[in-house]
């Protein structure tokens, strides 16, 4: 099948493309597991295709709370942003400022313009960053924690929502389209011939029956080669840009 839809098709594609069944390919089993895993990780980790941008909302335990840290869902890649937290400006009842701005200038709204309602968010959005301040985040997706530097006896509740940004790993089992990325297709497969090629190379120069000799450094260096220059396509063809960063 050309355009792969489960990990067992992916196998079969980068065999078929290496020259199975006309040519044995000397990869065991498990060493094709291993770099079809590899070729995962890294397509997730540059390819803008391999995550998903994403809202997790958690409910705060006491356990939260006495740990200062919640657990986060291993498909988690990495964390963008935390909603405001406690009751400032950002409050959500009756006498939140950003409600009375509101309430205050909707009834202009019908026949006049909007200069002075973003003027005042841009204020009110100052005031918070003044006044409340976000609170700095720690996330390693090796720990599964999300450290928020704050008082959390003071900010949060028990029962409280957080409501986290992030990015997630898409799921190929579930969303099979991604065994069959083009990407990651012929990459898989330079990782197959790699490892074919760092099989044989052990036996290099050795003669077989018929006058044919093993040559796998050659079938290596290919590979190599070719995988190098795929790992430069995706960072310069399917990687998000870097934000900057101002200080």
């Amino acid at each position: 099948m050309a355009n792969p839809r489960s990990r067992t098709q992916l196998k079969d594609y980068c065999l078929r493309r290496l020259g199975h069944p006309v040519v044995e390919i000397n990869i065991d089993e498990d060493q094709m597991q291993d770099r079809i895993d590899d070729a995962l990780e890294f397509y997730r980790d540059y390819h803008f295709d391999g995550t998903e941008r994403t809202f997790l909302k958690h409910q705060v335990t006491q356990t939260d709370i006495d740990n200062e840290y919640i657990s986060i869902p291993t498909n988690i890649q990495g964390i963008i942003n935390l909603f405001p937290v406690g009751t400032g400006l950002n409050a959500n009842n009756l006498f939140n400022l950003r409600y009375q701005i509101t309430l205050n200038e909707i009834y202009d709204w019908a026949h006049t313009q909007f200069q002075n309602y973003v003027s005042s968010m841009e204020r009110v959005a100052l005031m918070e960053e003044i006044f409340v301040g976000k609170q700095p985040l720690r996330f390693s997706r090796h720990m599964d924690r999300l450290f928020v530097d704050m008082d959390w006896s003071e900010r949060v509740t028990v029962g409280e929502y957080l409501i986290i940004e992030a990015y997630r790993v898409i799921d190929p089992d579930t969303y099979t389209q991604v065994w069959g990325d083009y990407w990651l297709r012929g990459y898989t497969t330079q990782l197959f011939k790699r490892q074919w090629g760092e099989n044989l190379k052990k036996f290099e120069g050795m003669q077989l029956p018929g006058g044919v000799t093993f040559n796998g450094q050659t079938i290596w260096s290919e590979a190599d080669e070719e995988i190098k220059r795929l790992e430069e396509e995706i960072i310069s063809k399917f990687s998000m840009p870097v934000m900057d960063m101002i200080g």
